[in-house]
């Protein structure tokens, strides 16, 4: 594509959507991130103005992106079905539809986990798990500002990645042992009234790292 025709708005996503060919070979690297600019056409220059701090903007805006698809996907549906679902449900619906859209391309989540549980990359893992589940949380509906706003993303922070986790390992065509783990996982949550303090103050902290205040 001519540089002059290129959407200034669909640069970083066109760049993620390259870069996902490229991290099964080169991992979140500098190489793959050229990689995809050259891809896209972009000079070196013009993807350092976009992820001025590398691989850490790179990996946050793959996160980023694909929160965007799971509320699109979602919203996708059936507006009266929508409507008409239950919050739990709605929930279950999300989960499995971020897995689904992340299922052709396992390495690229298992790279990214990787570099996320180093030591450096922190705040930007706690960044990313919180935002997905606070979108997952707006996106069903809820509108909590008080101590159940804690105890929900707390919860669904804990449901979600155990199923991350399950979803990596699943080798079934459908993502069926996937879905299984996820409605055991969700049943045992309903079976607990409330979280305890401890969940509000890690919850406290973990915005703090990106949000004045909640």
């Amino acid at each position: 594509m001519n540089a002059d025709q290129r959407n200034p708005d669909q640069i970083p996503d066109n760049v993620i959507e390259a870069i996902l060919n490229h991290i099964p070979f080169d991992g979140w690297s500098t190489v793959s991130l050229e990689l995809a600019a050259s891809d896209c056409g972009l000079s070196k220059a013009e993807v350092h103005s976009l992820f001025p701090k590398g691989i850490a903007d790179a990996i946050a805006a793959y996160g980023a992106y694909a929160d965007k698809n799971m509320i699109t996907a979602f919203h996708s549906q059936d507006p009266t079905a929508l409507a008409t679902m239950p919050v739990h449900i709605k929930i279950r619906s999300l989960i499995l539809v971020r897995l689904e859209q992340a299922s052709p391309y396992k390495e690229v989540v298992r790279r990214t986990l990787a570099v996320l549980a180093q030591p450096q990359y922190t705040k930007l893992a706690a960044h990313l798990l919180y935002t997905t589940v606070d979108e997952m949380w707006r996106a069903a509906g809820d509108t909590s500002t008080d101590y159940n706003f804690y105890t929900k993303r707390a919860t669904l922070s804990a449901v979600y990645s155990a199923t991350l986790l399950a979803f990596l390992s699943d080798n079934s065509a459908d993502m069926a042992k996937t879905e299984a783990f996820l409605d055991r996982r969700l049943a045992d949550v309903a079976r607990v009234a409330k979280i305890s303090g401890p969940a509000k103050k890690m919850f406290e902290t973990v915005s703090s790292f990106f949000k004045p205040s909640l």
